[in-house]
This record gives C-alpha cells, sequence and structure tokens, in this order.
C-alpha cells in the first residue's frame, strides 16, 4: 500500500516565485486597489459570519481564512501555512470547548477534502452516492461536527495556498515523514497561543497520508511543544510505518476484493445473499487461518493444498480459480482493478471500488485511469475555489494546490504506528478512532485492522482503540448515508473522550 495518489502528484508545475509585480495581500486578506498577487502572504487573514443548522440547532460561527508563518530556527519566517479556522460564537467556555486540527494526505495534498466533504460546515453539491452534479456549488452540511467541537482545516507547505517564503528555501525541510511533523508541531503551538486555546481538549484527524501524519504527531506534540491531546482520529489510514511484506501483504488485500467483489454482484449466490460485513467476517477468518499460512509456503506448498487455496480465493475475490494460480496465489491490486470485470467492459477505481472506468483496450494488467480520482477531483475543484475566494473572501490570485510539489519524500524513518502507541501509553486521556470503507483499495479496511491489532501488542491499549466500517470507499463520506454516520461517529468520540472534571489523567 502506497502513499495515496503519487502518481497526481507527479504533475508539472509552474514557478512559484518568478513574478513581475511585488506582494499587494493587505493585511486583512483581500485585494487591494493595486489587485491581488502570486506571492502569498505569510501573515494575513480575513474573518466572515455565518451560520448553520445542525442536527436541527442554529449554530452561528465565523471563519478565519489565513496564513500563519513557519520560522527557522534564527526566528527567519520560511513559509507561510494556510488554514481555515471555523470557531462557533455563541460559547461560554472557550477553554472547555474542544478544538479540532484537520489533515489530509496525498503527502502532497491540500485540506479541500475533509473541509467540504465531510466535517465542515458547508460541502460540495453532489448526488446522494458521492458523483458530480452541475452546477457546481456548496450547500450547507447538516451533520457537521461545528455544534461539539471548533475545526482548523491546515494546508501543509506547497498544498492549497501554503506556499515556502522564496526560492532560497529547501524543499527538504518539509518534504519529509518527519520533517513535516517537526514544522507542524511547532505551527499548532503558534495558532493554540493566537487563538488562546491552550485550555481546550485538543484532537488530531488525518486521512490518508494525513494518518501518517496525525499520528506522528501526536508524540511529536507531547515530547516538543508540551501539548497533550485528547483524541486522534484515522480515517482511511496507511500503513503507518508496520511492516507487512511478503505472504502478509499478499493476504491481507483478500477482505477488500470481497467487499468490491460483492458490490458489483460478481461473488457466487450463496455469498452473495448474506450481508456485506458478515460475508466478510468469513472472509477475513479465512485470511488468517488459511491464507496467509499457505502463501508462507511459498512454491513449497502441496499441489492439493494450492489447488484448495486457489479455489478459495477465486471465491471470495471474484476472479477466475485460473487467474489466481496464474499469479501463485498473490493478485495485485493492479490486475484485481483491470480483472474483476473485464468481461463487462470496466475497470473499477483504486480509492473507490464501486467508481466504473473505461479502458482503451480490456486486455492488459492495469487500468488506464484512476476512475474516482478524476470524478472527484470534478467536483472539488471548482467547490474549493468558490468556498474560499468568494464566500470567505480570501482573495489571491494563487492557484489553489489540489495536489501540490512536494517531491522527492523522504520516507525514512517512518515509525509513527510505534509514535501513537508510545502516545497512547504516555498519555491516559488519549484516544483513537479508526474510520475505514469497504470499498477502499489504497488504504483497505482490513490492513487499517491489523494496523491498530499490531499499534497495540499488549492489549492494554484496546479500550481506547475503536474502528468503524463503512459501506463507501477512501472518502467514505462523500457517499450521503455515510455522511451521517461517520459524522456521529467522530462526535460521539469527541464526547467520550472528554474526562470527567475531576478526572485525573493516570492509570
Amino acid at each position: 500500500m502506497k502513499s495515496i495518489l503519487t502518481a497526481a502528484l507527479l504533475l508539472g508545475c509552474t514557478s512559484l516565485y518568478a513574478q513581475k509585480t511585488p506582494a499587494t495581500d493587505t493585511a486583512d486578506g483581500k485585494f487591494s486597489k493595486g489587485g491581488a498577487s502570486r506571492n502569498l502572504n505569510m501573515d494575513a487573514g480575513v474573518t466572515t459570519a455565518h451560520q448553520v443548522t445542525i442536527k436541527g440547532q442554529v449554530v452561528p460561527y465565523k471563519v478565519t481564512a489565513g496564513t500563519i508563518p513557519v520560522w527557522d530556527d534564527d526566528g527567519k519566517v520560511i513559509a507561510g501555512v494556510f488554514y481555515t479556522y471555523f470557531e462557533r460564537s455563541n460559547v461560554a467556555d472557550r477553554n472547555a470547548r474542544p478544538l479540532v486540527f484537520s489533515f489530509n494526505g496525498g503527502p502532497g495534498t491540500a485540506s479541500v477534502w475533509m473541509q467540504i466533504g465531510y466535517t465542515g460546515p458547508r460541502i460540495l453539491k453532489i448526488d446522494d452516492e458521492g458523483y458530480p452534479v452541475q452546477p457546481y456549488g456548496l450547500k450547507d452540511n447538516a451533520h457537521s461536527i461545528l455544534d461539539v467541537a471548533d475545526i482548523v482545516y491546515v494546508d501543509p507547505v506547497n498544498t492549497g495556498f501554503s506556499r515556502m517564503a522564496n526560492k532560497d528555501v529547501q524543499g527538504s525541510k518539509f518534504f519529509g515523514v518527519n520533517q513535516d511533523v517537526r514544522y507542524l508541531a511547532e505551527w499548532i503551538n503558534t495558532f493554540i497561543t493566537r487563538y488562546k486555546r491552550w485550555a481546550s481538549p485538543k484532537y488530531l484527524v488525518g486521512e490518508s497520508y494525513g494518518t501518517t501524519r496525525v499520528s506522528g504527531l501526536a508524540l511529536e506534540l507531547q515530547n516538543s511543544q508540551w501539548i497533550y491531546v485528547n483524541g486522534v482520529v484515522l480515517v482511511s489510514p496507511t500503513e503507518l510505518g508496520i511492516e507487512r511484506d511478503g505472504p502478509m501483504a499478499a493476504a491481507l488485500r483478500l477482505p477488500y476484493y470481497a467487499a468490491t467483489a460483492w458490490y458489483h454482484k460478481a461473488l457466487p449466490a450463496d455469498l452473495q445473499q448474506k450481508d456485506l460485513p458478515v460475508m466478510l467476517q468469513e472472509v477475513e477468518a479465512f485470511t488468517i487461518k488459511d491464507y496467509i499460512p499457505a502463501l508462507a509456503e511459498g512454491g513449497f506448498i502441496s499441489d492439493a493444498r494450492r489447488k484448495e487455496i486457489a479455489a478459495k480465493v477465486a471465491r471470495y475475490a471474484g476472479i477466475s480459480e485460473k487467474a489466481v494460480l496464474q499469479n501463485n496465489l498473490d493478485i495485485p491490486t493492479g490486475f484485481f482493478w483491470k480483472e474483476l470485470l473485464r468481461e463487462r467492459g470496466y475497470t473499477v477505481g483504486r480509492l473507490d471500488s464501486r467508481y466504473l472506468g473505461i479502458d482503451r483496450k480490456d486486455a492488459g494488467q492495469n487500468v488506464d485511469f484512476n476512475a474516482e480520482l478524476t470524478s472527484w477531483l470534478h467536483s472539488f475543484t471548482p467547490a474549493i475555489n468558490m468556498y474560499l475566494r468568494e464566500e470567505l473572501n480570501y482573495k489571491t490570485d494563487l492557484k489553489y494546490y489540489m495536489f501540490g510539489p512536494v517531491f522527492p519524500w523522504d520516507n525514512t524513518g517512518n515509525k509513527t504506528g510505534e509514535n501513537l502507541r508510545q502516545a497512547m501509553a504516555q498519555n491516559p486521556y488519549l484516544h483513537v478512532l479508526i474510520q475505514s470503507g469497504y470499498y477502499d483499495g489504497a488504504c483497505d479496511y482490513f490492513n487499517a485492522k491489523y494496523s491498530m491489532w499490531q499499534m497495540d501488542p499488549s492489549g492494554k491499549l484496546k479500550d481506547r482503540l475503536s474502528w468503524e466500517g463503512y459501506r463507501s470507499g477512501h472518502m467514505m463520506y462523500l457517499r450521503k448515508d455515510d455522511l451521517a454516520t461517520s459524522n456521529e461517529h467522530l462526535r460521539e468520540f469527541i464526547q467520550k473522550s472528554i474526562p470527567k472534571a475531576g478526572q485525573a489523567a493516570k492509570y
């Protein structure tokens, strides 16, 4: 399982620095008389007032869209990080009000996805299953968690509107697992200080590579900033640096294959008639008890056992036994996305296998494009530009990077799963919620469960670890029913993880 959207992040980018006119952004983030600029004001913002009805209750709020600098060790500004801060207005005691920091992944993508797709008070207009509709636009999110928590959506350097200060700043200061965590922890400290939120219960929410980010941040905030969070939410988590090569990596994919085949009605009738979670329990049991041991035997497995396992894998994955045997019982994801519906003339999506694609030819081993990603960009890109520039009144001529130039990305030293475990061990208040879509083939649900199991080898933390599954993909909240359910799970998680008055953080 690789970091998602890698191919998209390799797109070429124009220079950010060859500007003929000086920066003319005003201190409040609005256009000045001289017009806006493609240079970022590193320390500016604009605030607007709004209201939304959430669960039948009118919630007034204000939004600040702006930038806070990143400084080097000498106090020199080296970057500006763009954020949107949603703050409920009618709150008597801000100290008791939870504060959520929200990150997306890539690692080069902005916080747009969860901001206008999931937890924010305004979400994009799509159909009930998450597909684009025109005209583009936004609508109120009746399920937003803004009723119970304030939210900060953060765009790391070179995503969204965030930029390095000038061409002399080295990207290596930001673009890596540990570099990313270090500067963002420092930035969070600055934000908390500026907005006087030191007393608030704090939460980190990350999606995809953002789960790597927030898992690392949980420990970095404790050890370097002395900030202790109450909760970490992992939405469609990555591997978090937890090893699973060889037979383990191959076997853990099978339950996802089964879910996808079930959705497309490609399973045998007896499996197809079962409800999805019930069917998956059977597949998961086979994966752990039979499939992993069989793959571990490699080429020395007996012919009879090989055929027996191949038949079961084919039955659960919805593809032919011949195809399973030709792949030595190990079905690559790229092949599966191409093979499952080959006879129907379609491919299935990587990040959400409910989406269908059409290739130039039905033959081959890999799909031509990611059907779900192009669909999401179709709807998200106009909506976020309209929202920030028109509704939130943040004026700039900068391109909003849906995917920004952050490569080469330094993946060395990724121990973020262990970092999160250690943060939980050190902080008795810290709870973790994992959310997965059954049809996500990039950060699949069973690998997420496996990460949760391996993060807690002693079993002493499992009362603070929980997992939820949804009948959609990587961005499970794009499906109308899951938008309501997943936000409610977040709301319950936040409320549950706030200790009662006087409850000490101790074992």
